[in-house]
């Protein structure tokens, strides 16, 4: 009786470590999205390369979990990954725009250089 007992104890342990475990993925994609929400803007290309390998990274380890999710939590895990696909998708949009301008900027100030410059 006292190894059942055991054997019960062991797998109840074993089994809220795996959930726990599953659901620390979740929220740490939960939690990448956030970021992205709220930096994404701001990064640079070395931060753009960095959030991909960490995206990768995480998809990796919810990956090993595909089997025990419910539907409900693969749902969830698809609406954050669609967040975080927006997020990195505004943020390169955002750092093209501001490229651009950047860009149209100098070639302004060329041409005002050059009229300047020439007696028109």
């Amino acid at each position: 009786m006292k190894g059942k007992i055991l054997l019960v104890a062991l797998m109840a342990v074993l089994m809220l470590g795996s959930c726990a475990t599953k659901q620390s993925a979740i929220n740490q994609l939960e939690r990448y999205s956030y970021e992205l929400r709220d930096n994404a803007q701001y990064y640079s290309v070395r931060d753009w390369q960095n959030a991909v390998d960490d995206f990768k990274t995480i998809r990796k380890r919810i990956s090993k979990f595909e089997r025990d999710y419910t539907p409900q939590e693969k749902q969830h895990i698809g609406e954050l990954e669609g967040q975080c696909a927006k997020y990195m998708a505004q943020g390169a949009k955002q750092r093209l725009v501001n490229g651009v301008r950047n860009i149209a900027g100098e070639l302004n100030g060329i041409i005002e250089g050059i009229r300047g410059g020439w007696p028109f």
